[in-house]
């Protein structure tokens, strides 16, 4: 495959990745991610399209602008990785790195600086701009994929035969005693195309990795309030009741209800009624420790897991944590809504399974909510046979 075809391919692939981005996007919210990186691959299209015409275009569009575009769209590209992992402030860097880049190679043209120096700055700008991507993929190197952290080390590798294609280009205009130029032109173009396939591959099975995790996540977390929900709690309970069937220290288990919860839904509605969830849930987390659990039931109804608590300490706790539901202010639109909650507190017994537990906690809860609600209550004593007799 010689050079020009190379180049051709470059601007195909790029304009294929362009088509299905946007019949992708026709009938689908567009993310601010993948509007980036559709306005990547468009840039390289057309840098890659004028580069292919060049000869037969005015030599401004072929040269200068085009190798402009080509800059921009790998700045893109990187910038899509970095929002892809949360960091939207990438553009008050790049941008202004982009600009001055683009500043450069116009000197260079202008000035119509030796082709030597041309070459070997293009090099290193198209390896800055790549490099970019490849940190915004190395973060957190030791927590990422096997997929992330191969597309690190070949996108580093990539850029490194690029970068020194364009350098010893510069340096040995007329090649080695066993590289000639076009074959030295021929390995830095092939850079450029694998690099194509590898960010264009790696960037959606990369999304669709993240698309993975956060379903995964989902299955066992609550969205609207962020805390594990009953599948995600019973799981993170699991351990604890096998330790529970071993000498030590307890674990208490509280119920939480909210007191009618129903009247605050159907009097204000439930965007009130989400948000007085949601603050409950974190007035409760200012209560707790970071080794203790909390999870949604259901409705308005949540488990809290205290390790290594015993009874006694698990009702200070309970009791702390309705004071502070009952002196919790939630301010929604229509009115300053007041909560309470009545609280079911017990502990984890060596002969307990998952049901036996909740059922001696549901007691409590029901035992507090006889009591008038707002209240903090352990499960009654069963009967003696001396009382039943």
């Amino acid at each position: 495959m010689d050079i020009k075809t190379l180049v051709l391919a470059l601007a195909l692939g790029n304009l294929s990745l362009c088509a299905a981005l946007f019949f992708f996007e026709y009938e689908s919210k567009k993310s601010l991610t993948l509007s980036t990186w559709a306005i990547a691959k468009q840039c390289q299209a057309v840098a890659w399209l004028l580069l292919y015409f060049r000869g037969v275009l005015p030599e401004l569009l072929a040269g200068p602008v085009a190798n402009m575009l080509l800059l921009a769209g790998l700045a893109f590209d990187a910038g899509a990785l970095w929002e892809a992992y949360g960091r939207a402030a990438w553009r008050k860097y790049l941008y202004p790195a982009l600009a001055v880049s683009g500043g450069v190679l116009l000197a260079t043209q202008v000035l119509e600086a030796d082709a030597a120096l041309r070459v070997a700055l293009g090099s290193l700008l198209v390896g800055f701009f790549f490099l970019a991507g490849v940190l915004a993929l190395a973060r957190a190197w030791r927590d990422g994929s096997m997929l992330r952290r191969f597309l690190v080390v070949a996108m580093f590798a990539l850029t490194l035969v690029v970068v020194g294609r364009g350098l010893l280009t510069a340096a040995y205009p007329d090649g080695l005693s066993w590289v000639s130029p076009n074959l030295m032109q021929l390995v830095g173009f092939s850079g450029f195309y694998l690099m194509m396939l590898t960010n264009a591959f790696g960037y959606l099975l990369l999304s669709r990795e993240k698309l993975q995790a956060e379903l995964l996540r989902l299955e066992v977390i609550d969205p609207l309030t962020d805390v594990p929900n009953r599948r995600g709690f019973y799981q993170a309970l699991a351990p604890w009741m096998a330790l529970a069937r071993r000498p030590g220290q307890p674990t208490a288990m509280l119920i939480l209800a909210l007191d009618q919860f129903k009247r605050v839904n159907d009097s204000y509605g439930h965007a009130a009624g989400d948000a007085a969830l949601k603050t409950m849930v974190e007035t409760c987390k200012k209560q707790l420790r970071d080794s203790d659990l909390m999870g949604r039931l259901g409705g308005a109804e949540f488990a809290i897991q205290l390790p290594r608590t015993a009874l006694e300490d698990a009702l200070m706790v309970a009791e702390r944590i309705r004071r502070a539901i009952e002196e919790m202010p939630v301010k929604t639109e229509r009115a300053v809504i007041k909560l309470t909650a009545s609280i079911g507190v017990t502990t984890i017994r060596a002969d307990d399974s998952t049901v036996s537990l909740f059922k001696r906690a549901d007691e409590a809860l029901q035992a507090a909510k006889v009591r008038g609600e707002n209240q903090v209550a352990q499960p009654p004593e069963p009967l003696s046979m001396e009382a039943l007799s």
